[in-house]
């Protein structure tokens, strides 16, 4: 077989939260194919990286109070849990805010720019009045002008998958400050999508066997023209205004790339980040015609993908993917939508977190995914029966059942021979190979996992017509255990090695138990002897479904802090007493040159002058306060500033700015009055 050379991504997730289960479903499949490549011998370059621009996290970074930057390197911080507990092996993360992808995106752009594919034109674009900015396309919800939905966003509608400009939203308003947005003019750059030559190569491409059959049904419909003679889905605004966080589009001074432009190219920029730490050519990789090109990617996302995003790379020069390969969602309880707050939504981290085994959830999704566009569905009590019968039941028993007998009646060494029926049993393992290989190739994880397990069936099957629980007790028959239980173990790590890309760390223990190697799927196998036998995996416990979804518990009501303010730590009367405060009259208040804060007070404490510093500027003018009677702290340690002395504290009110209030005592009180 020759070996191929392969490019491997997921889609981007958007760096503004943790990964959900969705993310964690596309990864696993992703991962297993790019495992099972590999165990056929292949190069594969598996890569993704954090989606990183555009104005929701430019708003959320804000709101945080940090930069874009730092919010999204915060994300990243927190992807590293997901992957390793899920046995998620990417070669390569990376952001689409690296220097790689400012560089290729930039000249990308110049590319299309010189193929004649860019063009500009003034729009009337959404503004919010209030938040005084233009909305990009996400923060714009209203009714779907096709099918009627509610609450859809400005560029495509989630329910019936069409494509359009925010202006042609029904009853639209800003998800920003829920104001009605109003047209104000803007000069942006298009992607002239719509161009004879797009179509026609669109045309080619999807019918290439690029996509699959349900998802070109729906290509169809976007490309076909309309009563106008016009392609329906019209040319791709790639431009946004500033204020963006993003890539800024060469010579166009306040404008930056529409996130959606730059952040496939962060697939390349991901790879060719890898490769400059392995030292490959990436430009020599790329010009390969023997490189292919995959990418995983979710059904919400079809129309990046195998409209804007082949037509970018065909028409500035570069390689075009093979093929997308979309999968639907994955819901719970048959069909339900996943909500937290009913407790059915599907953590990943929580589940993790839970100590459940990350490889029973890849083997259930591997048993439910096909090589088509289809959602498939969580169910707990089949999830439950999946991995305690098929996994554990009827896989992991057969070791169970047969290497104890080799290890202290025979000393773990595997018999050559394998009696009766054992070769035949074999041979029937073998004989699969070629169907599951052809199974995983073309994603159809369920049918591979159908096929494992029916071979499961048939040896568990010659294990109940030998019975060698039975024929370890008569000595006559010790050399019949011995072969029979050897043909177990040769079948089991048959059936292991067909599992490893779903498996990977039950995979590890087999190949410890058994001494061999079960990456190479095209070697000879046969097991010669194994190690004392130890678990390989634990049963599912209905407790810890149970607790995976169980509804997070209500948020108690914040209690009520006196002032907005929490009530100190509890102190003793001799620990106030150490505090010396006094009556003192204002005698004289100035400003204080470099100080925005600070006011300098001369204070009377009836014989006795002190001058002290206090950050009370933001409220109070300083002749407003001459005359005026306060409390200071009369025995606090001198503090020595820049502006001079300061010789106490006067006591004020508030949480600040010009909510700030100095105390004031009763008429009567007299400077040096001591407060008790």
């Amino acid at each position: 077989m020759s070996q191929r050379r392969l490019f491997v991504t997921t889609a981007l997730p958007y760096a503004n939260g943790a990964f959900h289960i969705g993310h964690i479903m596309e990864y696993i499949q992703a991962d297993i194919w790019v495992r099972f490549q590999r165990m056929q011998g292949h190069e594969v370059h598996f890569v993704c990286a954090d989606d990183a621009h555009g104005a929701p996290i430019m708003i959320a970074a804000e709101k945080a109070g940090i930069t874009p930057q730092q919010f999204v390197a915060n994300i990243a911080e927190g992807r590293k849990p997901y992957l390793e507990g899920f046995n998620i092996q990417f070669d390569n993360w990376h952001s689409t805010d690296a220097p790689e992808n400012h560089e290729l995106a930039q000249q990308i752009y110049l590319d299309l720019k010189a193929n004649g594919l860019i063009e500009t034109r003034v729009i009337e674009q959404f503004f919010d009045p209030e938040k005084n900015m233009f909305l990009p396309d996400r923060f714009i919800k209203g009714t779907c002008p096709k099918c009627g939905t509610e609450d859809q966003y400005g560029d495509n509608c989630e329910n019936c998958g069409a494509v359009y400009s925010p202006t042609d939203l029904k009853n639209p308003y800003s998800a920003l400050s829920g104001a009605t947005p109003e047209l104000k003019s803007s000069e942006h750059f298009f992607f002239k999508l719509s161009d004879p030559r797009c179509i026609a190569f669109l045309e080619k491409w999807t019918t290439s066997g690029a996509v699959q059959s349900e998802v070109l049904n729906k290509i169809s419909e976007w490309i076909e023209p309309d009563e106008d003679g016009k392609p329906k889905m019209g040319d791709w605004d790639i431009s946004r205004d500033a204020p963006y966080f993003g890539i800024e589009i060469p010579d166009a001074e306040g404008k930056y790339f529409y996130v959606w432009l730059d952040a496939p190219i962060g697939y390349l920029a991901s790879l060719k980040n890898h490769f400059a730490k392995q030292n490959i050519d990436y430009d020599a990789f790329m010009a390969d015609d023997t490189t292919e090109q995959y990418h995983f990617i979710g059904k919400d996302i079809i129309t990046f993908h195998t409209l804007f995003w082949p037509a970018i790379l065909h028409f500035s020069g570069r390689k075009v993917p093979n093929a997308v390969f979309v999968h639907g969602f994955l819901t719970i309880n048959n069909g339900e939508k996943m909500s937290k707050s009913r407790g059915t939504g599907l953590d990943p981290l929580k589940y993790l977190n839970l100590d459940m085994n990350p490889e029973w959830l890849r083997y259930y999704l591997s048993a439910k995914l096909s090589g088509k566009n289809e959602d498939i569905d969580f169910n707990p009590d089949d999830f439950m029966q999946r991995v305690n019968s098929d996994l554990l039941g009827k896989f992991v028993n057969i070791i169970s059942r047969s290497a104890g007998f080799i290890s202290k009646r025979f000393d773990g060494q595997v018999s050559a021979e394998f009696g009766d029926g054992g070769n035949a049993l074999l041979d029937r393992i073998k004989a699969a190979k070629p169907a599951i290989i052809q199974y995983y190739s073309e994603r159809e994880y369920s049918k591979a996992m159908r096929e494992v397990m029916a071979l499961a069936d048939q040896v568990n099957a010659y294990v109940d017509q030998h019975k060698p629980w039975e024929m370890a007790k008569d000595d006559s028959k010790i050399e019949a255990l011995h072969q029979v239980c050897s043909a177990l173990v040769n079948a089991f790590t048959h059936l292991a090695r067909y599992l490893a890309p779903v498996l990977p760390t039950l995979t590890a223990k087999v190949e410890a138990l058994t001494a061999t190697s079960l990456g190479d799927w095209q070697s000879e196998l046969a097991v010669t002897q194994i190690e004392p036998f130890k678990h390989l995996m634990q049963r599912v416990d209905a407790k810890q479904l149970d607790a995976l979804f169980e509804p997070p518990a209500p948020k108690a009501e914040p209690k009520a802090l006196p002032g907005g303010e929490a009530i100190a730590d509890t102190i003793s009367i001799d620990d106030f007493s150490k505090v010396d405060l006094r009556v003192a009259k204002i005698v004289n208040a100035t400003l204080v040159d470099g100080a925005d804060k600070l006011l300098q007070l001369t204070l009377d404490l009836g014989g006795e002058t002190r001058n002290v510093f206090a950050g009370i500027r933001s409220a109070y003018q300083p002749e407003s306060l001459i005359g005026k009677h306060t409390v200071m702290v009369a025995n606090l340690a001198p503090r020595k500033m820049k502006f001079g002395l300061s010789e106490g504290m006067v006591l004020a009110a508030g949480p600040g700015g010009k909510e700030l209030y100095i105390l004031e005592p009763h008429e009567g009180a007299a400077p040096g009055m001591r407060i008790k």
